[in-house]
């Protein structure tokens, strides 16, 4: 009696919906997950070209999160820009290019379960011709292409199964269904259901 009783309370709480949690994600991990994602081995995340274009690329380095300081709820990311609109004559490039800092103000949000970001605005302390350029590209570049897939992390950090349990957990349902901005992290609403078998 006692054990059918226990099964249909064990079988009543895991058929409830799915559970809320927020999940904090400081910026020095969101920076690691952005580099293991985004950027290559050689911590460059190429918006054109290739390593091996030498007069017609484009890259970002170093990228440094945390929240903007005066616009509440966007995400400041500093980062360095290099890059090369130029043609290969005779085995120099002739043409435009640069290297300089820049700053990307962005609201993150939850879009098909990652981070996407709206609200894009770029700065920078150079204002050239090919800056401006390269702000304007860079604006319509991060909110289509910069996403952050944080399901596989998330997973992990939420649950971790123990060797040798009798039991099988499994969560299953995620989804990422909202994001906020702190001063030291980024918030990730996220619902789920734990599965034991």
């Amino acid at each position: 009696m006692f054990r059918s009783s226990a099964a249909l309370l064990i079988g009543i709480a895991l058929a409830a919906p799915a559970l809320a949690a927020d999940l904090e994600l400081r910026y020095g991990a969101l920076e690691r997950m952005v580099a293991e994602q985004l950027f290559a081995a050689d911590g460059r995340r190429y918006v054109k070209g290739t390593p091996k274009a030498k007069c017609d690329f484009a890259y970002l380095e170093a990228p440094h999160f945390s929240a903007a300081d005066k616009a509440e709820g966007r995400l400041k990311i500093s980062a360095k820009f290099s890059g090369r609109s130029a043609m290969d004559v005779f085995g120099r490039c002739m043409g435009m290019g640069d290297s300089f800092d820049l700053t990307i103000l962005a609201s993150p949000v939850a879009r098909d379960g990652l981070v996407a970001m709206d609200d894009v605005d770029v700065t920078t302390a150079k204002d050239t011709y090919y800056v401006r350029h390269v702000r304007q590209a860079l604006k319509e570049s991060f909110q289509k292409d910069f996403k952050i897939d944080v399901r596989d992390q998330a997973k992990k950090l939420i649950f971790q199964p123990r060797e040798g349990s009798s039991f099988q957990p499994e969560l299953s349902g995620f989804n990422l269904s909202d994001v906020h901005v702190t001063s030291d992290s980024l918030v990730l609403v996220v619902e789920f259901k734990l599965v034991v078998k």
